[in-house]
């Protein structure tokens, strides 16, 4: 029997973990594991046994991003489709961001394009020293815009600009200095490091804690309504479904450089 590509648990206390489970492919999101996600986070928000969400990654690494061949199919998909496609992602990373309870993100290993739109949705994120990040969606030629808001959110626009136009991939202390995880913790002490931190969560009113996030997210125009998120969507789906979103995608699957490389 296939195992579900999100698992989902939660302990006698209360802390809830949704566990990205595609590892045979990093855990490469497709249309099945966004869907999964979404439905885990909205059934999650909700209930009060639920205090706190810890997401992880099964396998070698934390989220490699999009899966290339989903990505391949939904660029032929026909308009009406191929923005439903980029909505997914733009809703799994909004309930994530405006969850009512705290979420930790501990991260090992790869985290790649979706990868960090989720660390960037998270309230505490950790990361192992073996962790690599990278905003890497122009080298297929797709553009991030899912998770774009979310992003400069968490590391400010100016690093925003410069990983997610070059592409380059950066190590868990470069991700400590610009703010995109809160620090890199060795694998053999992060489930001390995280039983400290949920520990500090308990302490805290749940009603509180859900107000409080609200209220920074609100106060500083951090709250997508429905027409930012089509904005998003759109602009998502007419860069892959372009010249280049086809070229970009076919050579990463041929292993090759696109066409617009110049060496």
């Amino acid at each position: 029997m296939t195992e579900p590509v999100v698992l989902q648990s939660i302990d006698a206390r209360g802390v809830a973990t949704i566990t990205l489970n595609r590892p045979t492919v990093g855990n490469a999101y497709n249309a099945e594991m966004l869907d999964a996600l979404i439905d885990g986070l909205r059934a999650l928000a909700v209930d009060p046994a639920v205090r706190c969400l810890v997401i992880r990654g099964a396998g070698r690494h934390f989220q490699a991003g999009a899966d290339i061949k989903w990505l391949r199919q939904v660029a032929d998909y026909a308009p009406p489709e191929n923005f439903d496609a980029s909505l997914v992602t733009t809703r799994a990373m909004q309930l994530l961001n405006e969850f009512p309870k705290p979420t930790i993100a501990l991260v090992h290993g790869a985290c790649f394009g979706g990868g960090v739109g989720i660390v960037c949705c998270a309230d505490v994120a950790f990361a192992t020293p073996d962790a690599r990040f990278g905003i890497t969606e122009v080298r297929v030629g797709v553009a991030p815009t899912p998770i774009s808001t979310h992003m400069v959110n968490a590391i400010g626009l100016r690093h925003t600009r410069r990983y997610a136009v070059t592409g380059e991939q950066f190590d868990a202390l470069e991700a400590e200095r610009i703010g995109l995880i809160h620090a890199v913790v060795a694998e053999h002490a992060m489930e001390e490091k995280l039983g400290s931190v949920t520990d500090a969560i308990f302490l805290g009113g749940p009603a509180a804690i859900a107000m409080t996030k609200r209220s920074f997210l609100g106060a500083n125009g951090l709250l997508l309504d429905e027409r930012q998120m089509a904005t998003l969507s759109h602009e998502g789906w007419t860069q892959r479904h372009s010249e280049e979103g086809h070229e970009g995608t076919t050579a990463f699957a041929e292993k090759r450089r696109p066409a617009w490389y110049r060496p």
